[in-house]
């Protein structure tokens, strides 16, 4: 064979080897965390395998991701925009009223669905022993992409993929579940008594008022129980039992004390005759929040504090499909 035939033939393979390679597409459920997203978590002092939690506002129709930080509180990490969801404010009662449901919900990786139809998604949960005690029903409520919603919250396709990433590097760091507060809006004192005339102001002020309340308070996961068809925030079962019949009575029990957001401690400039020890003193005071019962009731909550060692990386990470996930 003529030598410049053979070394055009040898290029040409060459180069459709090397097309071939540069085709193989990435599965949406394993593409990595966006450069924006990597560049954001930086700036703010956040892991990537940090435990994370979800809050979702139907009236803003915004969806948060929470991360949480080497002091154990969980801090903002970013807002997306909701691209539909269906149905008005208000909680879903039975499949078929194409409402999204309202409540607290803990999502695990077996609820995490890569193979989803509309691009991926994960289930909320729905029921929860909340919603079994009321008997509502549901299935297949989820957040996912595609924009497309009949009862649940649908996001657009490039943000489904950058929320899906955060919970995978999650689980890969080690949470076992992550916490989602699906609220009707911004649960304020303004926002509470402009609803205040809405037929589910009971069920939003007695059932999830106090949830949103004490993270706004505490940036810490709240604890959930449900009994006597309700939810209990943040409480402590005086016998160490919780209750196992979402609908029987509530066993005796105490409110955790709850504590307050650290203060940002406030640097005062040193004046030139003060001691600097006394000023490192001071500001350190300031800033070593108190540890409490109701911090250590959330550890273990769906979150794990102080982190654990290096998981294996995400390449090697594989989501358990749930066959009953078909949505």
């Amino acid at each position: 064979m003529d030598r410049s035939i053979k070394r055009s033939l040898l290029i040409a393979a060459a180069t459709a080897v090397g097309l071939a390679g540069c085709s193989q597409v990435v599965p949406p459920h394993m593409k990595p965390l966006p450069a924006e997203a990597k560049a954001l978590l930086a700036q703010k002092d956040m892991r990537e395998d940090a435990p994370i939690m979800l809050r979702i506002f139907k009236e803003e129709s915004e969806l948060e991701i929470w991360k949480a930080k080497d002091d154990g509180r969980f801090h903002h990490f970013k807002t997306y925009p909701i691209c539909n969801y269906s149905g008005a404010l208000g909680p879903k009662y039975k499949i078929g009223d194409k409402q999204s449901p309202e409540g607290f919900y803990k999502v695990s990786s077996k609820l995490m669905n890569p193979n989803s139809s509309y691009h991926l998604s994960f289930n909320l949960g729905f029921p929860n022993a909340f919603d079994k005690a009321h008997k509502r029903t549901g299935k297949y409520l989820m957040v996912h992409g595609d924009c497309r919603s009949a009862g649940c919250y649908a996001m657009t396709d490039a943000l489904i993929e950058e929320i899906y990433a955060m919970a995978r590097e999650a689980f890969t760091g080690g949470q076992e579940a992550f916490d989602v507060q699906a609220l009707p809006f911004r649960m304020t004192v303004e926002n509470m008594r402009r609803h205040s005339r809405n037929k589910h102001y009971a069920f939003w002020r007695n059932n999830l008022y106090q949830g949103y309340k004490d993270f706004e308070d505490t940036r810490l996961p709240p604890k959930v129980d449900v009994c006597e068809r309700r939810y209990l925030v943040n409480v402590n079962f005086v016998n160490g039992k919780a209750p196992r019949d979402p609908s029987a009575a509530c066993p005796k029990y105490e409110r955790l004390p709850v504590e307050a957001i650290p203060k940002a401690p406030i640097f005062q400039e040193a004046k030139s005759n003060a001691p600097k020890q006394s000023i490192i003193r001071r500001q350190a005071s300031t800033t070593a929040p108190a540890s409490t019962a109701a911090s250590q009731a959330t550890i273990g909550h769906g979150a794990t504090f102080g982190f654990a060692p290096k998981k294996p990386s995400v390449a090697g990470f594989a989501f358990r499909a749930n066959s009953r996930l078909s949505r």
